[in-house]
């Protein structure tokens, strides 16, 4: 292990895709994703991983190229953000369905119009249904901790499933911060060679991705759901894994922070988690009984291990920054369903902030959790501009 290396986020996730080894690395640049392919291809250039790193004239082709290569049998990466995603995304679906454990980084960023550049969680909350597992980092450090975990998890042969490591854009990436990579051996030790269960082979035909009538395709959606839901035991036994090889926290599917007596409880995915926990702590140390869910588990969606986790809360409250227009948060969504036919029954409230990169304050968080504490919301905007609100609805 390698530690305090004051590194850029993307140059972190470009050395720890590195020390993974993938054999087939293709993306097209987009901001801010574009620094990590970026680094990866001086680091193929340089000779310091043997792979092939080719260029692209899209999104579109970045996604099905790396499904190719991982259909023949190799370990493969590609990156992406925002309207690059949703191009891939007819390809996002097929690498899901037909099983092939291809890694993505996405970095976070909103999806236009109007064209917006900066951060929220819209862009991959778009695909969560996908069949894709979904992991938040909150930092640096993390994002690189379970990009390592994704290859372990995806290529897991119960599973055989395409992960995606989800990383706030310049947030994250663009920043320096204090990261510990691991070296090669230690990443070999945790990371054997990719060993298909299935692929593509001139010698031993087979069809992968193959079209079904109607009297099979339901059945195929059916596997791919029960799969989803059987990578949760294998999401929390890499996670254990990860913590005995290299000393580090056990990630597992969500973080709890101070939950141990905690009334309310705010939920939350990504960066903007720090912030929380700081407003968190000040309102602990006047007597409130409040903690944080950090869910790093996206999809699948671990309501029993959630249901558990909330199920002493009175007043939970949803941030998010994403919004399913015209109806409510995702995550809030999410969470209601998990308390549905169950004997506990908190109040739920969602809100919106921080979208197209508009800063999460501590003043938003405290208004979010104030709001909450005396009604219950649901997708109430925080820290709109008045007059711009009022102009639009207007129009």
């Amino acid at each position: 292990m390698v530690k305090g290396r004051m590194l850029q986020g993307a140059r972190a996730l470009a050395e720890m895709t590195a020390l993974c080894r993938p054999k087939v690395i293709s993306a097209y640049p987009i901001t801010p994703q574009t620094l990590i392919v970026e680094e990866l291809s001086q680091i193929v250039a340089d000779g310091d991983l043997d792979a092939d790193f080719i260029n692209v004239e899209g999104e579109h082709s970045a996604a099905s190229l790396v499904l190719g290569a991982s259909a023949t049998g190799v370990r493969v990466f590609t990156s992406s953000s925002s309207q690059g995603l949703l191009l891939m995304s007819e390809v996002v679906f097929n690498i899901a369905g037909m099983r092939l454990p291809v890694i993505m980084v996405c970095v976070n960023r909103s999806v236009s119009a109007p064209l917006n550049i900066w951060n929220d969680q819209q862009d991959s909350v778009i695909v969560r249904d996908s069949g894709w597992i979904q992991l938040y980092g909150e930092n640096n450090q993390e994002g690189c901790d379970l990009l390592l975990q994704a290859y372990k998890i995806g290529e897991d042969r119960r599973l055989m499933l395409p992960v995606m490591v989800c990383v706030d854009g310049y947030v994250l990436p663009h920043a320096y911060e204090v990261v510990d990579l691991p070296g090669q051996d230690e990443v070999d030790a945790f990371l054997p060679p990719f060993e298909p269960l299935y692929k593509l082979d001139v010698d031993n035909p087979m069809t992968i991705g193959a079209y079904a009538d109607p009297d099979k395709y339901m059945e195929t959606r059916y596997m791919l759901h029960e799969t989803m839901n059987r990578s949760i035991p294998v999401i929390e036994e890499v996670a254990r894994d990860f913590a005995r090889a290299f000393g580090r926290p056990s990630y597992g599917l969500f973080e709890e922070y101070r939950l141990e007596d905690a009334s309310t409880v705010v939920v939350a995915m990504g960066s903007m988690a720090g912030t929380i926990k700081d407003v968190v702590d000040g309102l602990r140390e006047q007597g409130e009984k409040i903690g944080v869910l950090r869910l790093i588990c996206y999809r699948p969606f671990p309501k029993g291990a959630v249901y558990e986790a909330l199920s002493r809360a009175e007043n939970i409250i949803v941030m998010e920054k994403d919004i399913s227009l015209g109806g409510s948060g995702a995550l809030a969504t999410d969470l209601r369903s998990v308390f549905q036919g169950r004997p506990a029954s908190p109040r739920i409230s969602g809100y919106v902030l921080g979208l197209g990169g508009r800063d999460v304050t501590t003043d938003a968080i405290g208004q979010a959790i104030g709001r909450a504490q005396r009604q219950m919301d649901d997708a109430v905007f925080i820290g709109l501009k008045e007059e711009l609100e009022l102009e639009g609805i207007d129009a």
